[in-house]
């Protein structure tokens, strides 16, 4: 007999639902070990000051003259800089879009609920590997959730994605805030990942995230539906509380229309975001929701 559906699911996320995502985060790989074993410190990415040499990449302005790669700098005629594997516990942001587009789905779940899983899993991997974890949304009221470690800090960010993906906040003061506050919670080195509606990335200025990307291992997440990306040629019913609108996306104009609406935003993202450093992943709802998790083990170099 097929399994009975409670109202709710796929529509809000639950406490229980992102608790029981643990296992496909922590069964991808073994827990990455420190000099001080499986619970210490893992040896970050962060590319800063530190013992070990790590690699060597061009000069840029601000770097410490000290660490000048003097012998590479006279083989190819262009000034570059030492980096250096720094052992510290690194910290994971996780920045949660609020827009009202993102409580909305065709398949298996809504938007907001897929975001709110993979905001869980994120939360699980850098618990795995020894991280902090913190969270935050676009709002003017609302603090972020502070960093913190261990299965606490993953819990405390696990209840701000229910409350915050529960329903569309009544104050949501869009993503370009959220990393305004993203600028003031990371350190070198840190780990960001973006949850967002690809139309919130469309808005924000492509000249903010090479400054992301340039100190922090950073992915961004665009949260999709099967019927924005492949409508189905057809008139299509919306519903709305008060009035009730259908779209003829048999027709060429409307399709058009549509496509610059949801698709363009989408390869857009895809193609101008990797040019300025940053890792992007489209997640439907109904795919699995560690899906993007790959992306995870390929980090890039940072610069403290």
């Amino acid at each position: 007999m097929p399994r009975a559906v409670p109202p709710q699911e796929g529509i809000a996320p639950t406490l229980q639902e992102l608790v029981g995502l643990r296992a496909l985060a922590l069964g991808r790989r073994a827990p990455r070990r420190g000099r001080h074993g499986v619970t210490g410190h893992a040896l970050s990415p962060m590319r800063g000051r530190g013992m070990e040499y790590a690699e060597s990449r061009e000069y840029a302005i601000g770097d410490d003259a000290r660490h000048i790669d003097w012998r590479l700098t006279a083989r190819s005629g262009r000034p570059h800089t030492k980096l250096f594997q720094a052992e510290r516990e690194r910290l994971t942001l996780i920045v949660a879009d609020t827009a009202p587009a993102l409580y909305f789905g065709t398949r298996v779940r809504f938007k907001s609920v897929q975001a709110a899983r993979a905001g869980a899993i994120a939360a699980w991997a850098a618990l795995r590997d020894g991280d902090r974890v913190a969270a935050l949304r676009g709002s003017q009221r609302e603090a972020p959730i502070p960093p913190a470690g261990g299965p606490r800090g993953a819990l405390r960010v696990l209840d701000a994605l229910v409350r915050w993906y529960a329903a569309p906040p009544e104050e949501d003061a869009g993503l370009a805030v959220a990393l305004d506050q993203a600028q003031r919670v990371l350190r070198p080195g840190s780990r960001l990942i973006v949850l967002a509606d690809p139309a919130s990335i469309a808005a924000i200025d492509p000249h903010r995230w090479p400054a992301f990307a340039l100190h922090h291992d950073t992915t961004v997440l665009l949260l999709v539906d099967p019927l924005e990306r492949d409508p189905p040629k057809a008139a299509l019913p919306f519903a709305t509380d008060d009035h009730r609108v259908e779209l003829d996306l048999a027709s060429a104009p409307q399709r058009q229309r549509w496509r610059r609406e949801f698709v363009a935003p989408i390869e857009a993202a895809l193609q101008a975001l990797p040019a300025r450093g940053v890792r992007v992943e489209t997640l439907s709802t109904d795919a699995a929701s560690d899906a993007w998790l790959g992306a995870w083990g390929r980090a890039q170099a940072s610069v403290a």
